[in-house]
């Protein structure tokens, strides 16, 4: 388990990624954000992409995964999440994990949330560090354990942070529509 400082290189390995998958996927991929800890400016994370994509329908992006392999994605299925399809490129290292769902799906909204939060809520996302260092020196070997001990955090804030984007888009909204 490795925790590293912020690179401003994720920013670009997103780019790069989004532009492959949207090339691969063509409409299938209606939308390709970047999301997870390397998706915030400042945070430390371990060293994986998290790419979060909207897709028409799931059958839609079933028939046109095909092509994913040849990016080097490996096709895992919902993989403990219905509603999502799962890819992941690299072994060892593993580079990126890409989350795709439904359009309108509400885990869309979720991720996209939390990262917002972390993004303008530094002291929450200091506190996030710290966590996820402490649990990479406890679970150095154990990724389940590391994730485990992360979920009563994210839990906690991701409630807030759903509040927080909900409230923020709405008055982006009524701002918009004035």
């Amino acid at each position: 388990m490795r925790i590293v400082e912020f690179q401003n290189c994720w920013q670009e390995k997103f780019v790069v990624e989004a532009a492959l998958l949207q090339s691969a996927l063509g409409d299938v991929a209606r939308a390709i954000h970047h999301i997870g800890s390397t998706s915030v400016p400042g945070l430390a994370a371990k060293p994986i992409i998290d790419i979060l994509m909207e897709v028409p329908g799931l059958s839609e992006l079933d028939n046109a995964s095909i092509h994913l392999p040849a990016l080097g994605y490996e096709i895992m299925g919902e993989f403990g999440i219905p509603g999502r399809r799962y890819f992941r490129k690299g072994q060892s290292p593993r580079t990126h994990h890409v989350h795709a769902f439904e359009a309108g799906d509400r885990n869309i909204v979720r991720h996209l949330a939390f990262r917002d939060y972390l993004t303008h809520h530094p002291e929450v996302a200091d506190q996030y560090v710290g966590l996820k260092r402490s649990l990479a020196n406890r679970y150095r070997q154990d990724n389940e354990g590391y994730c485990r001990g992360k979920e009563p955090f994210i839990r906690f804030h991701e409630n807030r942070a759903l509040d927080w984007y909900l409230n923020t888009q709405s008055h982006c909204i009524s701002n918009a529509q004035s």
